[in-house]
């Protein structure tokens, strides 16, 4: 078992259970492409050290993050330049009637006209700093959602695009939000911290994604102007472990993207989905362990089609058996307090319930000391307060963090409803691309890379990977030769798969490592 680091107070939550078993926090509103943003956020903070440990900060790390609130209302508070630009007024009076316009929705927080006028520096006229918003709103994450527009976010092309969530009251009072950088993204910096080659991939996500110089965030500078950092350095979230294999393979999978001959931009957006399946594994394989389970997270996944297959009845069963295990860990991390060394020993103290419930605020940070809690609990036994916190702990649990299996699942392609009443594991194109530029450096065997597949995210698609489900005969081995049949033609659709015979085909990845050739 990896060794667990002591978990800090957390504040402003009523019980640690959640916090305990996966970190604080994963939350289901902030999908992978949020907790990637939130991670070169804190990454862009920490330029001098990327990816290494703080001195005096033992599995924690600081960051100061940017607001940037000249640019995010530039892009997504201004919803009358393409107006303006459209207009036949001459260039002068073009710039007038924006800013006076832009500075009536003005939060104060340097988006003033005095704030704005190097606006008229940086573009020659009206019409390119139209089309510049243009193009910079075009390429962000949700432009056309209904998400208030301090909680839009434009494409990370560099350090001067990255700003973190907010919320701006009328009076132009300025918060850090935790809805959408609910800290997943201070997780997953953690994570690869901890792995074993997260300094060399600290020292390429530098070179690579945070050069000022490039276009787009030339241009995204030009927008902005000078910077808006947060007023103060903030502490990170808390990791429970110090080692996990999952964060090795994090790593691992960004790195061999990274080394694929394609734009860094491009490369980004599989290293979202991929990091979008891996957390979403760590999520399942920690609720299993804590829940007494050692066996590998089976992830078994029907290749579409519009018959009605056995494949489909187990890939929905193993979806449901996936989505209720982390309330079987709530339920088992809150019971094993009754297992404790010291809440054993109690039995034989003075008082037995004030040791047991001292050990009780020691792992969860509840009851309170101070009666903040609504309910009484003076008077309950241990035993007592033990069944309470389970079922109000469900109840937290199954508000936010419980629906990560399926709003995660749903958001990087791998769960769906179609052609079905239920949800189950049906990967999309996008997912099956991304895991073929991650797992496959040049090419392939099909066979070997289902093997890769599974061992690296547990999928099983065909005979080979699903022989336990044979043997157990829940399935003909037939029917998941079908699904590995329907899988490999599907490649062959999308140019990833090149048959050389009836039984030989190779998975072949359409960005050759530098410097490599395809064999």
């Amino acid at each position: 078992m990896s060794k667990i680091f002591e978990r800090p107070e957390i504040r402003h939550v009523d019980f640690c259970v959640d916090e305990n078993i996966w970190g604080h926090r994963l939350y289901d509103e902030q999908l992978p492409h949020l907790t990637v943003l939130e991670f070169l956020g804190a990454l862009g903070s920490n330029l001098d050290k990327p990816l290494r440990s703080h001195d005096g900060l033992v599995g924690a790390f600081r960051f100061q993050p940017q607001r940037q609130i000249r640019l995010r209302g530039l892009l997504f508070n201004n919803p009358y330049v393409e107006t303006i630009a459209e207009s036949v007024l001459p260039d002068e009076e073009k710039w007038r009637q924006w800013f006076e316009r832009f500075d009536q929705n003005a939060t104060g927080n340097g988006d003033r006209i005095d704030d704005m006028t190097y606006l008229r520096h940086s573009f020659v006229n009206f019409e390119d700093f139209a089309k510049a918003v243009e193009l910079l709103r075009s390429s962000s994450f949700e432009a056309l959602s209904n998400k208030r527009w301090s909680s839009k976010f434009v494409f990370p092309f560099g350090p001067d695009a990255l700003y973190e969530d907010l919320t701006i009251d009328s009076k132009g009072k300025v918060n850090n939000d935790r809805r959408f950088f609910a800290r997943s993204g201070e997780l997953l910096y953690m994570m690869l911290t901890r792995s074993k080659r997260g300094t060399e991939l600290g020292d390429l996500l530098k070179e690579r994604l945070f050069d000022r110089e490039a276009p787009m965030n030339r241009l995204a500078r030009a927008m902005q102007g000078n910077p808006q950092r947060a007023d103060d350095f903030r502490q990170s979230g808390y990791l429970p472990e110090v080692t996990n294999a999952r964060f090795d393979q994090i790593c691992d999978d960004w790195l061999e993207i990274l080394a694929k001959d394609m734009p860094v931009y491009d490369a980004l957006e599989h290293i979202i989905t991929i990091t979008g399946l891996n957390m979403l594994l760590y999520f399942l394989e920690r609720a299993k362990r804590v829940a007494g389970d050692d066996e590998p997270v089976e992830v078994i996944c029907e290749i579409v089609s519009k018959e009605r297959t056995k494949v489909r009845a187990l890939s929905g069963d193993s979806y449901q058996f996936n989505h209720g295990l982390s309330s079987k860990a709530v339920r088992a991390h809150v019971e094993s307090v009754r297992q404790d060394v010291d809440w054993i020993c109690a039995a034989s103290s003075d008082f037995p319930d004030a040791e047991r419930i001292k050990i009780m605020r020691e792992w969860f940070q509840w009851p309170s000391l101070d009666g903040e809690d609504d309910d009484d609990y003076s008077g309950e036994s241990p035993d007592a307060l033990v069944s309470s916190l389970i079922e109000r702990a469900l109840a937290r649990h199954n508000q936010h963090v419980g629906k990560i299996h399926a709003s995660w699942s749903r958001a990087i392609g791998l769960g769906s409803r179609r052609l079905s009443r239920r949800n189950r594991y049906a990967p999309n194109d996008r997912l099956l691309k991304s895991i073929v530029v991650t797992i496959v450096k040049d090419r392939m065997q099909f066979d070997e890379f289902l093997t890769e597949a599974k061992r690296r995210y547990g999928l099983i698609i065909g005979d080979a990977e699903g022989a336990r489900l044979v043997d157990a005969k829940l399935i003909d081995q037939e029917e998941l030769s079908e699904n590995r049949d329907k899988l490999e033609a599907r490649l062959v659709g999308l140019g990833l798969v090149r048959r050389l015979s009836d039984s030989c085909s190779f998975v072949e990845n359409p960005f050759v490592l530098k410097g490599g050739t395809v064999c």
